[in-house]
């Protein structure tokens, strides 16, 4: 494993760090404009006080921050993989380019040192999941992962209630953070309630302190809703997820092929509108990430 350099003294000197994921870079952002909405990932961290670590697998060696050319390379490469944990030993046995989705960024942050961690909308239980039993791995890995991911949310296109319940008995705690609502990605609220608020940075760091306290080794998520007025139009979220839904069905397009395939689909069928929310997603997430990892 690969600290970069300023990540690792930062870590020494106690600095705050935030983990970036790099599966949006590779797989989630169009090219080009992926290399400089990243570099704008990370200068949101920067602006806010902390050290932005983007984690990847170049050339089959985990990279904890990325230099101007590991940056390129997962980018710009057509043959980056995207690596759930599961995918991480093939892929570095083989030499190749991984895209690290939650689960394995979660995972390699916290063996890196990484508190804190900030993401677009969290995977969870896909809708038709009693047929299919198909439930993202970002959910069993927080189980059984300290970190805390600043997110907006589970991503709208699946089931969020199934993903909430799941959620519970994982014994992943769910914070939403300036609202008693649950985040909704694309919209400002899901239709869910918020287990449980948190108003500021200091009190979802109070709150990681008492979880470290009592040893605990899940997931805490803090849900960061988009102001409405930035959100998705409601009406067209809901009609360009019911097409992408059916057109994903006549694909066939199932597993971790299907999320790519409808957040492709939302950006075609909104003109980029869905993609413009993306981008702010992420980047209000990873402003607040960094200043929760400064109060911690």
């Amino acid at each position: 494993m690969n600290v970069h350099e300023e990540v690792r003294e930062a870590l020494a000197a106690g600095r705050p760090v935030v983990a970036l994921e790099s599966t949006i870079i590779s797989h989630g952002l169009p090219k080009p404009d992926n290399e400089r909405m990243a570099r704008e990932f990370e200068a949101a961290v920067r602006a806010a006080g902390a050290v932005p670590a983007t984690i990847a697998v170049v050339a089959g060696e985990v990279r904890i921050g990325l230099d101007d050319a590991a940056l390129k390379a997962v980018a710009g490469r057509e043959d980056v993989a995207k690596c759930g944990v599961r995918d991480l030993a093939p892929v570095m046995a083989r030499g190749g380019h991984g895209a690290t989705t939650v689960a394995a960024t979660s995972r390699l942050a916290v063996r890196a040192g990484i508190g804190v961690f900030a993401t677009g909308g969290l995977g969870g239980v896909h809708r038709e999941a009693r047929e299919s039993w198909d439930e993202s791995a970002d959910l069993g890995t927080l189980a059984v992962t300290p970190i805390t991911v600043v997110c907006a949310g589970v991503k709208s296109i699946l089931d969020v209630g199934a993903t909430l319940e799941r959620l519970e008995s994982l014994n992943v705690t769910v914070l939403g953070y300036g609202t008693d609502r649950f985040a909704g990605f694309y919209l400002s609220d899901s239709g869910f309630p918020a287990p449980w608020r948190v108003d500021a940075p200091e009190e979802a760091a109070a709150v990681v302190r008492a979880r470290a306290a009592l040893g605990s080794e899940s997931a805490i998520v803090v849900a960061n809703p988009l102001p409405p007025a930035e959100q998705l139009d409601p009406e067209l979220h809901d009609r360009v997820l019911a097409a992408g839904l059916a057109a994903a069905a006549r694909a066939g397009t199932t597993g971790k092929a299907a999320t790519p395939f409808l957040l492709d689909f939302f950006h075609r069928e909104t003109a980029g509108k869905s993609l413009a929310v993306n981008v702010r997603i992420v980047l209000r997430n990873a402003e607040l990430a960094a200043r929760i990892a400064a109060a911690v």
